[in-house]
């Protein structure tokens, strides 16, 4: 009899999904052809490692499956088929290495603000996840789902929000989660105090008092002042000044009794603190001031002096203000301060306004109130101004021109005049003549009366320029010229045509007249037959009635007479020709 034996049956291994996350559920398939009789036994890393269940393993049928991967799941699997009836095994399965890797980390952190934090303040928390695209995110406090939170990051307010807080990711594809973030505890930190003190307390009505509020944490604070009320907010003013940590009231009135308390804020974090306790500031009447001022108007330039006396008590010294509480009125060039007059010894626009006076001493009370303000009004003086009266249009040289000093109001003046900033004595009109060239110049005039106003302002300068004459142009034609031909001398000044002009030969006493040979005729001057006694320098010079009366001269021409006349007789048709 012959035997013949066949191979074992294989078995087949699928392992989904590969590679697996942890905490996702895995599904390993063994199969031994289309028969469904089989029991499968499941092996991991050894052979001698049988795969059993287990909380997160389950075998039903031909499946293995993990519930929650792991890393303690990845290694090789393989399985192997049995039965009752022949053959009853199959071969083992190829084996399959699952590869299960870890989820994406969630970390929660603070964007802002950054180190301690403070009541008041709102805290950015964000969720970064080491991996991946697409998340969707879970925010907890105090392991509370806050289902409203589900993006990346969140704002919270401090301090109802205070916690510890975490968060995941969640996605549509794989891996569908991250781990959980661990928790971060958002802690409150309380506030800095604040203290505040007022000296001196109680205080006079006028003197000044100092509101130090101070937080001994950290620097560069700044303070909101309160008074009675905690929607009372002091502010600058004309008698308070806030500067640093300082409130200071420059003349304390009565109106500033009352419970005053501060609070630091800054823009470093914490950016307020705590408020102080209250202090109650109690404020007394102090002596009055009393001021005057004279003259009142005052001109620009006269001496003004302001008093200022106070009926209680001696040994006063005494400050003074213009304006505003903090600008005092100090010693300068035009403003001396002696005893309980300041005297401004020549009053200008600038000096207007509201003065007053307070008196101070070293006894108590240290001051007094401040007196009425007073406003000084200075009026401008009268302004002058030079003009010509005669002539008008273009100055020329030998021109006389006549300046006027008009003075805007008041009667009664007598002038001063000025050519070059240099006094002209014997110039005390109104009005002055000068004449040109030799008197032009930069002319500025001022005014001086007896009664009040005593002066003018003094004029700008005006001016005096003198315009060149216009020139004469001289042409000779011909020239050279031969005994007994005719010459034609023409003078011209621009396109005017309006001129009369002067001729001249040799000499500028010598002046050309008509003559035998001699023609004058408009701008012409003709010599009809020339001879050597002609010969010279010739110019000449236009004149007229309107301004300018007269040209500059034309540049000298010399006019040259050469040879003699030679005279050639030629007959022609019965007559002689030269």
């Amino acid at each position: 009899m012959l035997c013949v034996s066949s191979a074992l049956p294989k078995t087949t291994l699928t392992v989904k999904p590969n590679p697996a996350y942890t905490g996702e559920k895995v599904t390993l398939t063994c199969s031994v052809g289309s028969d469904s009789s089989w029991n499968f036994q499941w092996y991991k890393d050894r052979n001698d490692n049988v795969v059993s269940k287990s909380v997160r393993h389950t075998i039903t049928g031909d499946t293995l499956t993990i519930s929650r991967a792991a890393e303690s799941d990845q290694g090789p699997y393989w399985c192997e088929g049995n039965r009752v009836s022949r053959p009853t095994s199959s071969q083992p399965s190829d084996p399959v290495t699952l590869t299960v890797k870890a989820l994406p980390t969630a970390s929660v952190k603070i964007v802002t603000p950054q180190g301690l934090l403070y009541p008041g303040e709102t805290v950015t928390l964000q969720c970064d996840i080491s991996d991946y695209t697409d998340w969707t995110y879970r925010w907890f406090i105090d392991n509370q789902l806050l289902p409203s939170q589900t993006r990346k990051t969140i704002t919270i307010s401090l301090p109802d929000k205070a916690g510890q807080y975490k968060c995941v990711g969640r996605r549509r594809g794989r891996p569908q989660k991250s781990y959980h973030s661990f928790s971060l505890p958002i802690i409150v930190t309380a506030l800095p105090k604040t203290t505040l003190t007022v000296k001196p307390n109680p205080a006079y009505t006028g003197e000044k008092v100092t509101l130090t509020c101070s937080t001994r944490s950290g620097s560069n604070w700044n303070y909101q002042w309160y008074k009675d009320w905690n929607y009372k907010v002091v502010t600058q003013s004309v008698r308070h000044t806030i500067r640093g940590e300082t409130l200071t009231i420059s003349r304390a009135a009565e109106s500033d009794q009352g419970r005053y308390w501060c609070e630091g804020n800054r823009v470093s974090r914490p950016t307020s603190s705590q408020p102080s306790d209250p202090v109650t500031l109690t404020v007394i009447a102090l002596p009055k001031t009393t001021l005057t001022v004279k003259p009142n108007p005052a001109y620009t330039g006269e001496k003004v002096t302001l008093t200022c006396s106070t009926r209680s008590g001696s040994n006063w010294n005494y400050q003074w203000y213009k304006d505003w509480n903090y600008k005092v009125v100090t010693q300068s060039v035009r403003h001396t301060i002696r005893g309980e007059t300041l005297t401004i010894s020549r009053a200008a626009e600038s000096d207007q306004g509201r003065y007053w006076c307070e008196g101070n001493r070293v006894s108590r009370p240290t001051s007094s109130q401040p007196s009425d303000p007073v406003t000084l009004t200075v009026i401008a003086l009268p302004t002058a101004s030079v003009k010509i009266v005669t002539p008008q249009g273009l100055l020329y040289p030998g021109d006389r021109v006549t300046l006027q000093c008009d003075i805007s109001d008041y009667t009664g003046w007598t002038y001063r005049w000025f050519r070059y900033n240099e006094e002209l004595p014997i110039q005390t009109r109104k009005t002055i003549t000068i004449s040109l060239p030799d008197q032009a110049g930069q002319y500025q005039c001022v005014g001086r009366r007896r009664g009040r106003p005593q002066k003018s302002d003094h004029s700008f300068f005006l001016p005096i320029i003198i315009t060149a004459l216009p020139k004469t142009t001289l042409t000779v034609k011909p020239n050279p010229v031969f005994p007994g031909e005719t010459v034609t001398l023409m003078c011209s000044v621009g396109s005017d045509s309006i001129w009369n002009y002067q001729w001249y030969k040799d000499r500028n006493d010598n002046v050309v007249s008509q003559s035998v040979r001699h023609t004058i005729t408009g701008d012409t001057l003709t010599i009809s037959r020339a001879a050597e006694s002609d010969q010279g320098l010739y110019w000449c010079e236009g004149n007229r009635v309107s301004r300018p009366t007269s040209s500059q001269p034309s540049n000298a021409v010399s006019l040259k007479v050469k040879g003699e006349l030679l005279c050639v007789f030629c007959h022609k048709d019965g007559h002689y020709l030269y």
